[in-house]
């Protein structure tokens, strides 16, 4: 059995900063951001499961999203006004997407690549949890910036505007409903969430 790249390269998404473009006060990595859409990701399931009579597994939700992103220690992260910029750059920049999925399952070793299919390749995760996970993406990208104008910087203001235009594509009764009950605390400080409610 030789050696397997494939985890050496994840362990790398922690140095592929988002918002390249932008001045942030608290940079994000990629696998920070991951762990968060995974955790957000996890909690659209149970909302759906247990609020609006779905059937998902949020285990197998929070384990695609902690993958969702894990292409970009190839491609990096191209930020938003670039990738959207026309449909073209859209388009190619979604075949190089998924030439790095690909690359990055076959440094599994065979026995594996399977197991990974339907949480790396995009075209091969469920629709109903790719849903679950882009929701889970875009509000993680909206709490980011709260998090920003919260701590003064007002270059967010307009990423926050593009993103909430952007959320309103997501809407649905699990997102509303975690809209409502834990975005309002991301504006709050550490002593107003620390106190019991």
């Amino acid at each position: 059995m030789g050696n397997s790249h494939f985890f050496a390269n994840i362990g790398r998404l922690k140095q592929i900063y988002r918002w390249p473009l932008m001045r942030t006060v608290k940079p994000e990595n990629v696998q920070e951001h991951s762990h968060q859409v995974a955790t957000v990701a996890h909690i659209l399931a149970l909302i759906k499961n247990k609020k609006f009579n779905g059937n998902v597994n949020p285990e197998r939700v929070a384990l695609v999203a902690l993958y969702h992103d894990s292409s970009e220690v190839l491609t990096g992260d191209l930020p938003s006004p670039i990738k959207y910029h026309n449909e073209e750059i859209a388009k190619a920049y979604k075949k190089i997407e998924s030439i790095a999925e690909s690359a990055l399952l076959e440094m599994l070793p065979d026995e594996f690549r399977d197991d990974f299919k339907p949480l790396i390749l995009h075209n091969e995760i469920d629709p109903e949890i790719a849903l679950l996970v882009k929701s889970a993406d875009v509000i993680c990208g909206y709490l980011k910036t709260i998090e920003e104008i919260s701590a003064g910087n007002h270059e967010f203001e307009k990423a926050q505007k593009n993103i909430t235009n952007t959320l309103e594509k997501y809407r649905n009764a699990e997102v509303d409903y975690f809209l409502e009950t834990f975005v309002p605390s991301f504006s709050l400080s550490l002593d107003e969430i620390s106190s019991p409610l």
